[in-house]
């Protein structure tokens, strides 16, 4: 029998209870063998032995299956669990007192007594002994080559990481020595393990131990620390990882902390907040929810997220039906038979088709993220974001009013304030459209941010791509900046804006700090292991049709009203008439028209510039840039 299988197997935890069993028995017979032949102890009544007896092995065994004993993994033992087990026993031993007392006397509580104090250090010596033996078994693998690692951080998940790497028989890695921070720790040792300082000559350590990796083990990590951790310990020629939880909230599934290369968001972007509401799962638990565009960067994760909530049907519509298929599946490995999950390939152009769907399944929910979004792309064929972003909202809309729809949020972005193209025109007249309806039964709302980290589409997975295929790396113009934000994280506030949405808002999200492009380029070469403008050439090519060198603030707060939530405003706007709107709906449908039959694409841009006030040449933006709040933003944060 492999030995290695018996402790680790699926098998472990009853091994383990009839392994704590036996001894118990023994302990129990020991005690009896003793008494009978001492002076001191009196075990005359056999009856009453063997009725404590069982009393103590079901009062604790049983408080040990409530306190949850068996379900760890006692390689891995630390303080809780151990307490755990104290606890457990000690309420064991508690209840068979009182049981004996209450079903006859006090006598033999000294055997209860010894047997459960005695029968605990067992416990507690045979999970030590087990850690020992799994720790030789690991250790005296053959043939495995081991890499020294050096940790930063020698705090709780510090030592945490050393077990795990010691202890999994599969890892590759030696854990050599700490780096910390805290004076007070110097010269200590964790697990065996020296801790040093990082005012310490780092280089000259990493050479004495041969080390050819650094882990980073900290708690609440944010991006100025771990860009300033990357770029130190990356001039010792070590390469740099990070130990830590993958993003997936709302999911309900367990995390497991993993070493992972350092990412872009981990060094440039504020980390990803964790945005697990128990309200606001329980909104969308039992409701019908319709995603238009679920196959979509945000769409998508939305469908995720609504799927954690319990909903009682989850409906994906979208017009590309690859995308629908994929996220169809991953939702079908991960719930199974517990999501009532439907496909619906729809154009949002299609009224005809969104009145079936919508009489189908009178959906209480509508997530509205269809949409045309490559700025360059729809300056070229600006009738196709007109047709797709602003007629397919209205027809969505529409629809989500006949049939009864409880709530309606669209998914706006930055683009739409003081818009230079017609993408960002037509998403600032698809707010319109929902800001108009404050007099529906149905609660409309949009939701506006900015870019997300590896959407479709998106820089990252292009610069990714550049960096492949040997550069060079193509931006706009270095001086142009962003806002971004995580999907999980972009998708998780829109789903709290559509808990709280009540009437016509139009919320934003904030998004924290601008990030340069260059900067963003500069920092994807190196964390690829190459020198920008080296190995990695970055290229400016001048800006796109249509394109800003900034995205303005969202964050004007004489412009915002406060929500109960701090990353979530309320823009104060002045709505217009639902007869307003379809003037200028009209507008562009006749543009459209025009255009279609012959006349120049430009026609279309004046249109959307005649029924969007706020419509500006991009050359009416970009040559006052500097001097604009965003940009002095940028400037103080370099």
């Amino acid at each position: 029998m492999d030995f290695r299988k018996l402790l680790t197997g699926k098998s472990r935890k009853i091994v383990l209870f009839v392994f704590d069993v036996i001894c118990f028995a023994l302990i129990d017979l020991f005690y009896y063998i003793f008494a009978a032949h001492s002076h001191y102890i009196n075990v005359s009544d056999g009856g009453l032995f063997i009725r404590n007896s069982i009393l103590l092995i079901v009062s604790v065994f049983s408080v040990r299956v409530i306190f949850r004993v068996y379900v760890n993994i006692w390689r891995y033992t630390n303080t809780y669990a151990n307490l755990n087990l104290v606890m457990s026993d000690f309420c064991g031993t508690v209840l068979a007192l009182l049981l004996s007392a209450i079903i006859g006397t006090w006598e033999g509580m000294w055997h209860i007594a010894f047997v459960s104090s005695v029968n605990l250090i067992a416990a507690l010596t045979s999970r030590f002994c087990y850690r020992l033996i799994y720790k030789h078994i690991n250790r005296n693998e053959p043939d495995r080559l081991m890499e020294n690692v050096a940790i930063v951080g020698a705090g709780q998940l510090g030592a945490f990481l050393v077990d795990d790497l010691r202890l999994n028989s599969h890892s590759i890695y030696r854990p050599v020595f700490f780096i910390d921070n805290d004076r007070t720790k110097a010269g200590s040792r964790i697990s065996g393990i020296p801790v040093f300082h990082d005012g310490d000559d780092v280089a000259a350590l990493i050479k004495k131990y041969s080390v050819s990796e650094v882990f980073i083990a900290i708690n609440n990590l944010d991006s100025d620390l771990a860009s300033w951790l990357y770029n130190f310990y990356s001039k010792t020629g070590c390469q740099i990882k990070i130990y830590d939880t993958p993003v997936r909230e709302f999911t309900g599934k367990p995390k497991k902390r993993v070493i992972r290369d350092f990412q872009i968001e981990d060094i440039l972007f504020r980390k990803p907040l964790s945005l697990e509401d128990c309200a606001v799962k329980d909104y969308y638990a039992g409701k019908t929810v319709l995603v238009t565009g679920g196959g979509g960067s945000i769409g998508s994760e939305l469908c995720r997220q609504i799927a954690a909530c319990s909903p009682k049907k989850l409906i994906i519509l979208d017009i590309y039906e690859n995308n629908a298929y994929d996220i169809q599946q991953e939702l079908y490995r991960d719930w199974g038979e517990n999501i009532n999950l439907t496909v619906e390939i729809a154009s949002v152009r299609d009224r005809k088709r969104l009145n079936c769907i919508f009489k189908s399944y009178h959906p209480d929910i509508v997530f509205h993220a269809a949409a045309h979004k490559h700025v360059p792309l729809m300056e070229y064929s600006g009738c196709e974001a007109i047709k797709n972003n602003v007629i397919g909202t209205y027809n969505v809309a529409d629809m989500a009013e006949k049939y009864g729809t409880e709530k309606f949020i669209l998914i706006s972005t930055d683009k739409a304030v003081n818009p230079t193209n017609i993408m960002g025109a037509s998403k600032r007249l698809c707010e319109m459209i929902v800001q108009s309806r404050i007099d529906s039964k149905t609660s409309f709302a949009a939701v506006r941010f900015g870019n997300v980290l590896g959407s479709n589409g998106s820089v990252i997975p292009l610069f990714k791509q550049q960096i492949a295929d040997g550069g060079p790396i193509t931006i706009t113009d270095k001086r142009i900046i962003r806002y971004f934000m995580t999907i999980p994280e972009a998708s998780q506030l829109v789903m709290q804006t559509g808990a709280m949405a009540k009437k016509g808002e139009l919320f934003v999200l904030d998004m924290g700090k601008p990030v340069r492009i260059y900067d963003l380029a500069v920092n994807m070469i190196k964390l690829s292991g190459l020198e920008p403008n080296i190995d990695i050439k970055i290229e400016e090519i001048g800006l796109r049709p249509g394109e800003k060198l900034y995205e303005e603030l969202l964050m004007k707060t004489e412009h915002l009203t406060k929500t109960e939530n701090n990353m979530i405003f309320i823009e104060k706007d002045v709505a217009l008439s639902r007869s307003a709107v379809d003037e200028k709906i009209k507008i562009l449908n006749d543009a459209v028209a025009a255009v279609e039959a012959g006349a120049e694409r430009s026609y279309i841009r004046y249109a959307v510039a005649n029924v969007v006030p706020t419509f500006h040449e991009p050359d009416e933006i970009n040559c006052t840039a500097e001097s604009s709040a965003e940009m002095k933003t940028m400037q103080m944060s370099i």
